[in-house]
């Protein structure tokens, strides 16, 4: 009989990490798309990097660098009781380093591509730049909201290496569906690996097709 367990950690890691990733990104994105520093190409690659950077370097970092045997790991667990390497909590932070740019990039395109003179004339009519952005630019991008949750949401679903070496292989607390895939090859169970996998194949073709349809939707609406 299958375990639902680590689907369900698996649900609950990508839920909590998507919300959280979107009230980081909202404001990140605005800002990479309206700064004119001459560092942002740094911070874009800084965001950029887990694209590139295999996730196993990402979680080994992380666990050097959350460890309590190390200095800033023991401060974190010893004054503040935070303890991140083989924790769900860990898992959270991870996950959100790790799938930060498939919440950025979408929301930053969708703040470059709202016209300027929609955002002028807010500023006309005395509108602050927050409400320009809550009241104007926000409801303009709603397809690049979208894709953003659910890149991210699904990108998450599949994280195998940095949550591995953040949080280890702990039942009912770090334990989810890809290192679950990965236990069941491993033992030779075939048929429970193939159960975890379908779920997951099935709910993130779905949850695309489900974006793609909006997004098409929506650009014809447009014309």
């Amino acid at each position: 009989m299958i375990d639902w367990s680590p689907l369900i950690l698996t649900f609950k890691l990508a839920a909590i990490t998507t919300f959280l990733l979107l009230l980081i990104s909202i404001p990140l994105a605005y800002w990479l798309s309206e700064t004119k520093t001459k560092w942002k190409p740094v911070f874009e690659a800084l965001v950029s990097m887990p694209l590139v950077l295999p996730p196993t370097v990402i979680g080994f970092y992380m666990l050097v660098a959350f460890s309590p045997a190390n200095f800033f790991g023991g401060f974190l667990d010893e004054y503040l009781g935070l303890r991140f390497v083989f924790s769900f909590e860990g898992l959270v932070l991870a996950s959100i380093i790790y799938s930060l740019p498939f919440m950025v990039h979408p929301i930053q395109a969708g703040f470059s591509n709202i016209p300027v003179d929609l955002k002028e004339a807010s500023y006309l009519m005395g509108k602050s730049k927050f409400t320009t952005l809550r009241k104007v630019m926000l409801p303009n991008i709603k397809a690049s909201l979208l894709t953003g949750i659910v890149l991210a949401f699904a990108h998450t679903i599949g994280e195998f290496g940095v949550v591995l070496m953040i949080g280890g292989n702990i039942p009912e607390k770090t334990k989810v569906a890809s290192i679950a895939i990965y236990d069941k090859v491993e033992a030779l169970h075939y048929a429970e690996a193939n159960t975890y996998s379908f779920i997951l194949f099935a709910l993130t073709f779905f949850i695309l097709l489900f974006v793609y349809f909006v997004n098409r939707k929506s650009s014809k609406s447009i014309w």
